[in-house]
Formats: structure tokens, C-alpha cells, sequence
């Protein structure tokens, strides 16, 4: 009959430890399972189906190309199984064995089974199955506590944190795989990532669902507003999203012989992209994309991108980055991999001209008291702000903005919910206002940081052209359904304003001489 270590883990990286100690579970065979046949070691690789993460910056084929390293330099029989993440659960050990049956045919059982886990509180989810545990680090048996190895993820935290001891805790299989594909590289880039959350994403208040549905519902408008500005050959969309606005580019016979590359930070969109083109989205067969956060580094090579696009994805740079620290870093990464007489498009959101104007706003309804939203669900969030007058929504996204949006009441009876505040604040929050499903992740981006002149004045600092085909526009559409009928702008005084343009096309080309 079979005998079985489960070893359960992330596995992102093996030590010489674990060896040590996996070859002393295998010669004390008998004693575990009254057997003297050598037991095969099950590695159960948690969060399989992540990467680029800072929980799991490395792929789980690298992590099971170490594992089968590592077992076959100890001698060690080993089955590596994939186990997808799940949210948390008391029944993770359930579902771990679970998964373990569904791709090895046999169902792992006290009898048969002890498990190898260092950490306490997964360890007493098995011990309650009823599986004896092998504590690894933890083993006070082996190592006494004061001199307790290190564990596999402190190791790795060490390499974040440029400390080379790592190299001398690692297994040499781990040493080996990371040295080959440079992952010692990617893993100080993700795990130190001043911008990525836990989960591979920008906030952990996105809904990826809507967000995802947004951006397809305005693909080829997006497509329309710069497909006449693309210059073919490698083309590559930062902030790709799931994919849409490639699958318009792969439609157009003048690009069928262009590469098209997609480039999205957000795990659940990247996953989205590649599940698409499995399922023949697309035509084109150099279609390409990658996990990376473009703030973390170049993504490519100087010099080879012929047209890069990006939609709606500089003002988050600008507001989860360090403002203009960071764009500006953006734009010479963009200017850097751009070739010469290549092009950079661009379009989002920005600030109206004059942007530091006082003016009066006058919104329906009155203030109301603010609500504390720490316990809050995000639906629950949701509904509140869709109960709140356009005046009290206002107050709640001042208190809830990343950013100061200073206004002043003016306690004008004949105007109730009248105030006073620059221009582009008030621009702000009447292009906020409309999302309560992902109220708390937009209220952490800024739109209004820059206006259309600010970002000439960038661009050509870079080193950019700007193409008179670059303008500031309004989108009419916002205006007519979103702002209009629930706000009116004037001057402190009275005097009715127009609305000020919402949005920025930009062109800019690297010159051929450079």
C-alpha cells in the first residue's frame, strides 16, 4: 500500500532544510507508517493560478520545475500537484485534499498520510482530520525552538530585501531555477512593488466584474478615437484590461502582420486575456501578454515598440504612483521603448483649463450626516451612496477622496446645496460621483491632476512631439446624463459657465532623429 508525505505550501522557494528534513521523514519511514517502504512526498502547491503577486511572485511552472529538481538531487519519489486559490475557509485541508484527489486518483488518509506543515494554524485544520503533522521548521524534535531554521518565505524576503544570505539558506534546485530564468529579479520587483496590492492588483475595493464590462462597452469608441494614428509593426496596449481593444486591432487587415501586445498589472484582467485568446479571440498568432507593473521598471527593450496605447491608465499612475514623480518616470519608459518616429497614444481623463478657478456649484438636495463605512460590504457601500442627494454625495466623497477637495458651504437658502471650490474639484467630484459599485477604489484615483497644457510641457520635456491631433475634449455624453441634470456651475457671482472639457487625446511621436 502507498505511504504519503502531503506537503502543502506555496512553494515559491525551497531550502536546504526542507531537504534535511524530508530525507529524515523518508529513513524514518517505519516508524511513521509501521512500513518499510519509502513514502512518496505529495507537494500540494497552494495558489497555483497566481502570479506576479506579492503573495506569489512566481509562477507555479517555475515553482514545480524546482520541486522535480529538488527531488530528483535528493532522491526523493515526489507527485507535484496544482491546488487553486480559494478564499479563506476552515475547510482549506478539505479542499487541499480535495484537489489532490481529483488529479492523483486516490484520496490521502490519516491512515496513509502524514502531513508536513510548519504553520500552526493550517496544521490544526489536518490534526483535526485526524493526520499526524510533521511540524518542518517547527519541529522542535529536530532543531530546538532558539535555533529554528528559517522558513521558506523569510528566505525569499530576504532576497526582496537584497540581503545575498538567502543564497546560502536556499536548496541549490531553487538556486538553479532562480539563476536560469532571473527570478530572483522578478521577485524583488513584485515583492517591492510600491504599488501593487497583496493580490496583484491596484486596491482590493475593485470590483474587477464592472470595471472589466466597462472598458468593453467602451472599446471601440476608444479603438475610434486612435486607430488612425497607429503605426503598424509591434503595437503594444498598457493597461490592456481583458483584452478588448486588441481584439479590434487584430480585426484590421493593415495589422495582420503586427505583433499586438497586451500588458495589464491587474491578475484578474491578465487571467481574463489569456483565458480569451486560448479560447481563439484572436486571429492574429503573435498576439502576446504579460503581468507587469510598467512602474516597476522597462517592460521592454529600448527602442522597439512602434505604437504604444494606453486608455484611462496615466491618472492612476499619477495616483497610486507619487503624482508626477511617477508619470514622469511612465513617460520616459514609454519615450525609452518607443521606436524612433513611433508613437505613443494616449487618452483619459483630465483637468479643465484654468483649473485653480473659483467658482460656485450648485447641487441637488441638501447635506446630510456622513455614515462610518469601516463595516461596511462593498454592496452595502453601494447602496449608501446611491440613497445620498448629489449634495451629500458630495460631502461623502470629500471625507472618502485620497486627495484634499477643499469647498466651502455658502449657506444660501434660495440654494441649499450651493458651494464654493475650484474649478477642477468640482470637476472631481462630478466625475466620481456616478460609481458607488467601486466607490472606495475611485475615490483613490485622481482625474484633475493635470490639465491639456500640463501635459504638453511633460511631453516635450520627455523628449516627445506633440502631434496637433493631440486636444483636450468633452465628453457630452457625461455632461448630458451625469452632470447636468444634477449640478450647475457659475462664477462666485452668479454668471453661468459652460462645462469645461472632461477628457485628453494626446499624439505624441518620438522624432526620427533621435
Amino acid at each position: 500500500m502507498a505511504r504519503f508525505v502531503l506537503f502543502p505550501g506555496r512553494h515559491h522557494l525551497l531550502t536546504s532544510f526542507q531537504a534535511v528534513y524530508l530525507r529524515g521523514l523518508v529513513k524514518n519511514e517505519e516508524r511513521l507508517f509501521g512500513t518499510s517502504s519509502a513514502p512518496t512526498i505529495v507537494w500540494a502547491v497552494t495558489s497555483a493560478n497566481h502570479q506576479n503577486t506579492k503573495r506569489n511572485p512566481v509562477p507555479y511552472d517555475r515553482r514545480e520545475a524546482a520541486i522535480e529538481r529538488f527531488s530528483a538531487q535528493e532522491d526523493l519519489r515526489s507527485l507535484v500537484v496544482p491546488v487553486f486559490d480559494t478564499a479563506h475557509t476552515d475547510r482549506f485541508a478539505e479542499v487541499t485534499l480535495k484537489s489532490v484527489e481529483s488529479v492523483l486518483g486516490h484520496r490521502l488518509t490519516p491512515e496513509d498520510t502524514v502531513v508536513a506543515c510548519s504553520t500552526p494554524d493550517v496544521a490544526a485544520l489536518y490534526s483535526a482530520l485526524g493526520f499526524a503533522i510533521a511540524p518542518v521548521e517547527a519541529d522542535t524534535d529536530v532543531v530546538p525552538a532558539s535555533e529554528a531554521p528559517q522558513r521558506p518565505w523569510d528566505v525569499l524576503l530576504r532576497l526582496a530585501g537584497g540581503d545575498p544570505t538567502w543564497r546560502e539558506l536556499a536548496h541549490p534546485a531553487t538556486l538553479d531555477v532562480y539563476d536560469r530564468y532571473r527570478l530572483d529579479e522578478q521577485v524583488t520587483l513584485v515583492v517591492n512593488d510600491p504599488v501593487v496590492g497583496e493580490e496583484g492588483g491596484l486596491t482590493t475595493t475593485r470590483d474587477y466584474r464592472t470595471y472589466a464590462e466597462a472598458f468593453e462597452a467602451s472599446a471601440e469608441r476608444k479603438w475610434d478615437l486612435v486607430k488612425r494614428h497607429i503605426r503598424p509593426g509591434r503595437i503594444v496596449d498598457v493597461g490592456c484590461g481583458a483584452g478588448a481593444v486588441l481584439a479590434l486591432a487584430d480585426r484590421e487587415p493593415s495589422l495582420r502582420e503586427s505583433d499586438l501586445i497586451g500588458v495589464e498589472v491587474a491578475r484578474h484582467l491578465y487571467e481574463e486575456c489569456v483565458h480569451r485568446k486560448a479560447q481563439g479571440w484572436f486571429t492574429n498568432p503573435n498576439v502576446y501578454f504579460y503581468c507587469r507593473n510598467v512602474l516597476g521598471g522597462a517592460v521592454f527593450p529600448p527602442r522597439s515598440i512602434d505604437t504604444t496605447l494606453t486608455f484611462a491608465l496615466t491618472h492612476e499612475i499619477w495616483s497610486y504612483g507619487n503624482r508626477m514623480d511617477s508619470l514622469r518616470a511612465f513617460a520616459q519608459a514609454i519615450y525609452d521603448h518607443t521606436v524612433p518616429g513611433g508613437v505613443w497614444l494616449n487618452s483619459d481623463v483630465c483637468g479643465p483649463d484654468n483649473r485653480d478657478r473659483r467658482v460656485r456649484l450648485s447641487l441637488q438636495g441638501s447635506p446630510a450626516p456622513l455614515k462610518p463605512l469601516d463595516a461596511l460590504t462593498r454592496d452595502e457601500i453601494a447602496a449608501h451612496v446611491e440613497s445620498l442627494s448629489t449634495r451629500a454625495r458630495l460631502d461623502r466623497f470629500a471625507a472618502d477622496f485620497h486627495f484634499d477637495l477643499p469647498y466651502k458651504a455658502l449657506d444660501d437658502p434660495a440654494d441649499p446645496g450651493a458651494v464654493e471650490l475650484a474649478l477642477s474639484d468640482a470637476m472631481e467630484f462630478l466625475a466620481h460621483k456616478d460609481y458607488p459599485d467601486n466607490w472606495l477604489s475611485e475615490s483613490h484615483e485622481q482625474f484633475c491632476g493635470l490639465e491639456f497644457a500640463d501635459w504638453k510641457a511633460l511631453l516635450t520635456d520627455v523628449g516627445f512631439e506633440v502631434d496637433p491631433a493631440s486636444h483636450a475634449w468633452r465628453n457630452d455624453w457625461i455632461v448630458d446624463n451625469r452632470i447636468r441634470p444634477y449640478a450647475q456651475l457659475s462664477t462666485p457671482d452668479g454668471h453661468p459657465l459652460d462645462w469645461p472639457d472632461t477628457h485628453v487625446l494626446l499624439v505624441a511621436r518620438r522624432p526620427l532623429n533621435t
